[in-house]
């Protein structure tokens, strides 16, 4: 790849030609507007001008998948879609991550000439891994951290989400520490409020944390969410960290990347990267993007651990896009650092097998709410549950037949499902 070049895969729907689209892109993107103007010069152009790379013509259909394109005088009543590849210069924005969203994902999305829109790959030049460390400690610190190796992460979330008192989530806190799982955070909908507030929080989760580690000698990790205004995350990080805590989570899309980047500049401790609110950028297959080109940015500004949804979940995505994402997630990029995908929605032991015939690795982060908590024999179980499931999954023996001599797996199956 041109290393001053950034290139960008768009799959395109268009009632014009796919060239004529992709021209439109390319000078809304860079140099051009919707008439030629008074120092558009040929060699402007040539110096700032985004290129048309690549061009894969795929389907056709006759009816347009977004509303407000506009159509050619002569329509054929057919709408093209397919692959096209542009690239943009460099020195137009620099590696600047705020800036090369304005360029490859601006007012682009709004052209007419378009009927659908997405982004599905990005290429960056080695200029923003020189200016973007990264992650700090990705797949092999939470390792580290957690000292689990050989086998997923394995936790699960504060639930209510919201309401409990600060002496019930103790008692919580207290329950699945001693139950000896290694992971658990916040709900995204629970950061500093008011009936709530942080400090409390931490204070009080951090006396449970310590305590059941001193009886266990096995301190699990707990992800404080400290989503807020950028001077606010700092002080919410500083908190944590001299308590004692080992991790920290926000809400991306709400921090939005250049503050996950602020945050990254002095962090501590792992980033747990949670992308609520990601549903409206990609349920619509030709709008928005697709979440391998996403975490790339997001790896680059700095998520340790990232959220990708989970196989069979409650939410709105195919298990072939979250297979996607999770390989996206571990695929080593730029310095080598790989993220650690947050596997998590309406999980159960029982969704291990899945996720491991897909995948083919343990290298994730499995969380269960209900799928843990609410275990017939409580939270201690359902996270042997889920142990035992990967087991079965890694050996390839069906999980009916593994639960056999594993009571709390056939527990879990009983309670959750056959699998």
């Amino acid at each position: 790849m041109d290393s001053n070049r950034v290139q960008a895969v768009y799959l395109v729907e268009t009632p014009y030609s796919l060239e004529r689209a992709a021209e439109v892109i390319a000078g809304e993107q860079s140099t051009g507007t919707f008439t030629a103007v008074p120092g558009e010069t040929d060699s402007l152009k040539e110096k700032h001008g985004a290129r048309v790379e690549k061009i894969v013509a795929l389907e056709t259909r006759d009816r347009p998948s977004l509303p407000g394109s506009k159509t050619p005088p002569q329509h054929d009543g057919l709408y093209r879609q397919g692959l096209v590849t542009i690239s943009f210069p460099l020195h137009n924005f620099g590696p600047s991550i705020p800036n090369l969203m304005s360029a490859i994902a601006g007012n682009l999305y709004e052209l007419q000439e378009l009927s659908g829109l997405r982004l599905v790959d990005l290429e960056l030049p080695d200029a923003f891994a020189a200016r973007y460390p990264g992650p700090k400690f990705g797949i092999e610190g939470t390792r580290r951290l957690t000292n689990v190796y050989d086998r997923p992460i394995l936790g699960t979330i504060v639930k209510p989400s919201i309401g409990l008192p600060m002496e019930q989530l103790q008692q919580m806190i207290m329950d699945v520490s001693e139950a000896g799982l290694d992971f658990i955070k916040d709900d995204e909908l629970n950061a500093n409020p008011p009936y709530a507030p942080l400090e409390l929080k931490v204070k009080a989760v951090m006396e449970a944390v310590e305590r059941a580690a001193d009886a266990t000698g096995k301190k699990i990790m707990y992800a404080f969410n400290i989503t807020g205004d950028i001077e606010e995350m700092k002080r919410n990080h500083d908190l944590v960290v001299q308590a004692g805590g080992n991790c920290v989570m926000v809400s991306i899309m709400s921090v939005g990347l250049a503050g996950l980047a602020h945050l990254n500049s002095y962090s501590e401790v792992p980033i747990h990267g949670h992308r609520n609110q990601w549903g409206m950028l990609t349920r619509c297959p030709e709008l928005g993007f697709e979440f391998s080109a996403y975490q790339k940015l997001c790896r680059l500004a700095g998520a340790d651990q990232l959220h990708v949804n989970g196989l069979n979940s409650k939410f709105y995505e195919s298990n072939e896009s979250v297979v996607r994402s999770i390989t996206a997630c571990t695929t080593p990029m730029y310095g080598g650092y790989a993220a650690m995908p947050v596997v998590s929605s309406a999980q159960w032991a029982g969704t291990a097998q899945a996720t491991y015939e897909a995948t083919k690795t343990v290298d994730v982060m499995h969380l269960a709410g209900g799928g843990i908590l609410a275990h017939p024999d409580g939270a201690a179980a359902g996270f042997d549950s889920m142990k035992q499931g990967w087991e079965a999954a890694v050996q390839g023996i069906p999980m009916a037949e593994y639960a056999k001599s594993h009571p709390a797996l056939q527990r879990a199956i009983e309670k959750y499902g056959r699998g």
